[in-house]
């Protein structure tokens, strides 16, 4: 029998691509966005539902919760960024826009649908992180905010692991979603020799993210909570080599 997923901010990027792979795995799925059109177009390749969402607004998210009714498994990808841009040049307005969307909307996700998982005593929920979240760059809010996601997906595994529920988190790192590979394509963000920084020579694809999300959802990782899986072909292994002469090779 088939289990459900429902996959928040699932309309596009890797939030699209954790559809199509749990589909082909299997899952039943449910596809939640603000961008109601983008989230019918996928749901309509993998044979789901659409739902509009706007994870700001806490009565839009228990009202879904009522109208999907019972889920296996919560994937948390929903996000917005920012530029690269110095601290100076950020504002309260674009903190709480992306906090907002980032941080907030995945606790609340995460506290509807968690409580309704311990009260039935079984599911897995995966949170969309960030490799961002563990070190130091120039996204001085977006950065954070993953970073407190991590944290909370570890905080919400003790919480509720005694009642059946895993939770976990992944750390993707550049991804090749159609945005990023323009954006690595024009030089704008990247440098020209990013790939040359990964210990794998190569950024990452979006359905290798979404092996990932998959397998901590899935009754193989049945052993696994409160975990952060870096997915980055190894840009976090490679990073400090660039001080050395001659670096990755």
């Amino acid at each position: 029998m088939s289990k459900l997923a429902l996959v928040v901010g699932g309309g596009n990027g890797i939030g699209a691509a954790c559809c199509a792979v749990m589909h082909e795995h299997g899952w039943q799925i449910a596809v939640a966005d603000i961008d109601e059109a983008a989230a019918q177009e996928v749901a309509q390749a993998v044979g789901g539902q659409a739902f509009a969402l706007d994870v700001r607004n806490i009565a839009s998210i228990k009202a879904l919760a009522d109208r999907v009714g019972p889920i296996d498994a919560l994937v948390v990808s929903s996000a917005i960024f920012q530029g690269n841009v110095p601290i100076e040049q950020t504002d309260e307005d674009l903190f709480d826009r992306v906090m907002e969307v980032n941080l907030r909307g995945t606790y609340h996700v995460n506290r509807v649908f968690g409580m309704r998982m311990a009260e039935r005593g079984a599911g897995a929920i995966v949170n969309l992180a960030s490799v961002t979240g563990q070190g130091s760059t120039p996204l001085n809010i977006y950065a954070p905010g993953k970073a407190a996601i991590i944290n909370l997906s570890k905080s919400l595994a003790g919480e509720w692991g005694g009642r059946g529920v895993r939770v976990n988190s992944v750390s993707p790192g550049v991804t090749l979603v159609p945005r990023i590979r323009e954006r690595k394509a024009s030089g704008d963000r990247y440098p020209a020799d990013l790939d040359e920084r990964m210990a794998l020579g190569r950024c990452v694809e979006p359905n290798e993210v979404a092996e990932a999300v998959e397998f901590l959802a899935s009754a193989r990782a049945s052993g696994i909570t409160g975990t952060d899986l870096v997915v980055d072909c190894g840009w976090m292994t490679g990073a400090l080599w660039g001080a050395y002469l001659g670096g990755l090779r």
